[in-house]
């Protein structure tokens, strides 16, 4: 690019600019007029959520937030205390006034050995208020969503059990491999086997895909991965949000075939619509031939790599797994590989020989809300200076297989606050610290200067906050890990009440699977490292990245969400769309609504084992010791003020920090660094673009954890 191209490169992006202002500033008109008409209906007497819900395009959850009378009688009662800042509980004799309940009485957690203190460092001035509107927002959001309990007397007790007949046992069956072919739509190019061949596509919807695909191999093709290309955004600008764009791009018409319905004992049929990695399922109009598209970027991140070192990926993958797993079969996703491969290290001997039972649905649903995943927090001005000196990320190695060594199994205890209380302080402490997942209420100490600890319910789906503004109260859910840290950090105690509790047996239900994938983690590494053949060196980095997905989204596949049923409603039959769907996208003719139907028989589903990974894991982000150096990592052993943001594994700082780094799972590896000063970001996008740069600022020896 020369200076004439650049300068006019600029002007462009500025009328750019200025007409997403205009748009954005019309957009926020609409949707004003759209929350007074709302209002404006829900004064009258026969006005109904479910009805307004889908005229609006919102969920039932968002009409009842903006018109509180609408809200179903379900609703109406909290059945928490508030999870936000809480006043002062009222003395037994009245003199003080609270516009809340009496909270529940807690046990105090007892005091535990603390981990070393941080180094000493300047403890920054309080935070003054945010000047920027924008912030001001943030920093005060709308009430936060309540976290459900578990109930008392029987029909809580009566949550603490497995679902009848259900169990994790090992397959007796032989996985059966699929036909795949690897294509990159933008270059045409297609690798079957060892084969290369150049497709003439007439354009890249699914039809033209697989026109030509069944075209030039006519038999037999089970599985497209796409490498490259993302042909589900073709029509990207055509529609307000890349769901949309997905969804239509599925369900175009494809002559000669129509939606999978499945076939014998696989239930995957119908299309998944995701935003980047979406999954179409096809089969022929007689029945005879079954395909899925889908993308490899669910496995690893190509950036760029041919179809043929992609599949070279995947040999190499396969012929890894092998060497622990002699019936290892790759599957269409890493969830999928890895629970399958989890099966197949069930014990049929021992102490768990007849299998792992599934949780109650209640205590599966009390687990989906109120235990998240990885820590995504980005921290503002004044809280961080508002001209960063630098920007340094770090990442923890493969960091979920740090924390499958021990996992909760058995039938699940139920642990009050009186039965809490009531123990010696040893038998308190060794509660803590085995597998269990704690309702606490959590006080920040007054002298904190850091980041905070323990997460709390925001507003919005599934959102979580971490309170550390000195004196706040707040009532949240936490794994044990995450307890622990609290009441040992290397700064100050915090104060923790338990207010109730979920205890498990300890045991390794996930070790033997985890150290097999790490063992073949590790020596795909090393072939990456050591191959001399660039090409195979890549295929190999391919291969680790993928091994890292298959623990990965396996942990998360044992989490189980509820089933969403996805559906089409005619727009002149508006009033037939079910009362308890969200509307996820709609056009002239029809609307897409999707609606919750509950948890499935899934025998595999432990939402307990992922909710005390993803515990230890958050925790780990905070301090997390190295035995054989003697020292510690984390976010809460650097300066105050230093820490920019969270993001699942990733640290990003303002100073390096000498931890060490011995390419194992959980170590701290530098991923990042950008010399400053740098505007502190205050969006996702922001955070984002800064860490490209800084990785494209540090040597590309640096590597991907």
């Amino acid at each position: 690019m020369d200076a004439q191209s650049y300068s006019t490169a600029l002007a462009d992006l500025r009328t750019v600019r200025d007409q997403i202002k205009r748009t954005r500033a019309v957009l926020m008109k609409q949707e004003a007029d759209r929350d007074k008409l709302i209002i404006q209906l829900a004064s009258y007497v026969k006005a109904k959520a479910e009805r307004i819900a889908p005229a609006a395009g919102l969920s039932v959850a968002d009409i009842v937030t903006l018109a509180p009378t609408l809200a179903p009688d379900r609703l109406t009662t909290a059945e928490t205390g508030p999870a936000h800042s809480e006043p002062d509980v009222p003395a037994a004799d009245g003199t003080k006034s609270s516009p809340h309940p009496p909270a529940p009485a807690g046990a105090v957690a007892p005091a535990m050995a603390a981990a070393p203190p941080a180094p000493p460092a300047a403890v920054p001035p309080p935070a003054a208020p945010a000047k920027d509107p924008a912030r001001a927002k943030s920093a005060a959001p709308d009430a936060p969503r309540a976290l459900p309990s578990i109930p008392e007397g029987a029909v809580g007790s009566s949550w603490f059990t497995h679902t009848p007949n259900l169990l994790s046992t090992p397959p007796n069956f032989t996985q059966q491999a699929r036909s795949t072919v690897f294509l990159d739509t933008d270059t045409g190019v297609l690798v079957h086997r060892s084969e290369t061949y150049r497709l003439d596509l007439a354009d890249t919807s699914v039809a033209a895909i697989l026109t030509a695909v069944f075209q030039t191999l006519p038999e037999g093709t089970e599985r497209i991965y796409i490498t490259a290309g993302d042909p589900w955004h073709r029509d990207a600008d055509r529609y307000p949000y890349l769901r949309d764009a997905v969804a239509a791009w599925l369900n175009a018409p494809t002559p000669g075939w129509r939606t999978d319905t499945g076939r014998g004992k696989d239930r995957m049929a119908g299309h998944f619509v995701h935003a980047r990695h979406p999954v179409g399922r096809y089969q022929r109009d007689n029945g005879e031939g079954h395909v899925e598209i889908r993308s490899v970027g669910e496995w690893f991140d190509t950036g760029g790599d041919d179809p043929a070192t992609v599949r070279d990926a995947f040999v190499l993958l396969w012929q890894a797994l092998r060497r622990h797993w002699t019936d290892a079969v790759v599957m269409g996703s890493p969830s999928q590989t890895g629970r399958d491969l989890w099966t197949r290290t069930i014990p049929t001997r021992g102490q768990h020989a007849e299998g792992f039972p599934v949780l109650s649905e209640e205590l599966r649903g009390l687990l989906h809300a109120t235990a998240g995943q990885g820590r995504n927090e980005l921290v503002l001005p004044p809280r961080v200076p508002d001209q960063l000196p630098q920007l340094v990320e770090y990442d923890r190695t493969f960091a979920y297989a740090k924390h499958t060594w021990k996992s909760p199994v058995g039938t699940p205890r139920r642990i009050t606050a009186a039965t809490f209380a009531s123990w010696s302080e040893k038998e308190q402490t060794r509660a803590l610290y085995g597998c269990g997942h704690w309702q606490v209420r959590a006080t920040v100490p007054d002298t904190w200067n850091h980041v905070g600890i323990l997460p709390a319910p925001a507003p919005g789906d599934r959102a979580w906050h971490y309170p550390a503004t000195p004196g706040t109260t707040f009532t949240t859910w936490a794994g044990g890990p995450e307890i622990h840290t609290a009441l040992t950090n290397p700064l100050t105690p915090w104060k923790i009440e338990i207010l109730d509790g979920i205890l498990w047996e300890d045991g390794k239900p996930l070790d033997d699977w985890a150290k097999k994938l790490k063992e073949t983690w590790t020596n795909l590494s090393a072939q990456a490292h050591f191959q001399g053949d660039a090409q195979q060196a890549r295929a190999a980095h391919l291969a680790s990245r993928a091994v890292r997905a298959i623990l990965l989204y396996g942990i998360g596949s044992f989490a189980q969400r509820p089933r969403m049923v996805t559906g089409t409603t005619p727009r002149t039959l508006e009033r037939d769309i079910p009362p308890d769907a969200e509307i996820i996208g709609f056009d002239d003719e029809q609307i897409t609504w999707q609606k919750p139907t509950g948890f499935s028989r899934d025998p595999n589903a432990h939402p307990e084992w992922a909710a005390a990974i993803w515990s230890g894991a958050r925790a780990a982000l905070l301090t997390q010791r190295h035995r054989d150096d003697n020292t510690y990592a984390g976010a809460l052993h650097t300066e105050p003020g230093s820490v920019v943001a969270f993001r699942t594994d990733a640290l990003y700082l303002t100073q390096p920090q000498a931890w060490p780094h011995h390419h194992q799972p959980g170590d701290y590896l530098l991923k990042g660094h950008l010399i400053g000063p740098v505007a502190a970001p205050t969006t996702e996008a922001e955070l984002l673009a800064l860490r490209d740069a800084g990785r494209t600022a540090l040597t590309p020896s640096a590597g991907e954890a």
